[in-house]
């Protein structure tokens, strides 16, 4: 869960220099619509943004900033593959991870998705661009870490046991199935394992050192007894 979590904080961090960049992405696809005669339609899907960069983008600061969000898009999708490895999930987790895989698939509809407060990125465009061309694509990413954070909320109040073997990295894993397997008598448990200098002597007393049965003569004086 770590894990996720982190990975989920770094695109946060990569999502957040994109913002700041969205008069330039904005102004990348309007380029893009200009060059594909593609001026009445809204930007609908991650395909057609996908194909405006392959297809229709001459600019490499364009190029850019259509890459950055494609790559945040990417990470986004990689990541819902990672939540859905980490537990079975419940009916609540497991919706909520439905509606963030169907978000960020390349086909899926964009075009009336939008983003509000505590977000603002629609509030950035003008009227007729957010409600005819840009809404849905600026409001894509936002909306998705919004699921995914709470997605995450509702997993760590899960019973520990449910994500207990992907919070342990695969090595650990690999070497806590080796100990458990018939091989490893000792290693795993050497606190099982009684050294051999422990046996108990012939009166039934322990030896007191390492070479004390060893070095113990044959017979002592009497008033040398315990």
């Amino acid at each position: 869960m770590n894990e996720v979590k982190e990975s989920l904080r770094n695109v946060e961090q990569r999502y957040k220099l994109f913002q700041q960049q969205q008069f330039t992405f904005i102004g990348a696809l309007e380029h893009c619509r200009e060059d594909a005669h593609d001026k009445i339609r809204p930007i609908s899907s991650i395909g057609q943004v996908q194909d405006y960069m392959d297809h229709h983008c001459h600019s490499s600061t364009s190029r850019r900033i259509l890459r950055m969000f494609l790559d945040i898009c990417a990470e986004l999708s990689r990541l819902c593959q990672h939540f859905e490895a980490l537990h079975t999930g419940t009916p609540v987790t497991n919706n909520i991870l439905e509606k963030c895989k169907t978000l960020v698939s390349q086909s899926n509809d964009l075009s009336n998705l939008r983003a509000k407060y505590p977000h603002d990125v629609v509030n950035h465009l003008s009227c007729d661009e957010a409600k005819n061309h840009y809404g849905g694509v600026v409001s894509l990413i936002p909306l998705v870490l919004d699921l995914m954070k709470e997605w995450i909320a509702h997993s760590e109040k899960l019973p520990r046991k449910v994500l207990q073997h992907v919070s342990v990295p695969q090595a650990c894993q690999e070497a806590t199935g080796a100990a458990a397997g018939p091989h490893q008598s000792s290693g795993a448990q050497p606190w099982l394992t009684k050294p051999k200098s422990r046996h108990l002597t012939k009166d039934g007393r322990s030896p007191r050192g390492k070479d004390q049965a060893r070095s113990k003569p044959p017979w002592r004086p009497a008033g040398g007894k315990l």
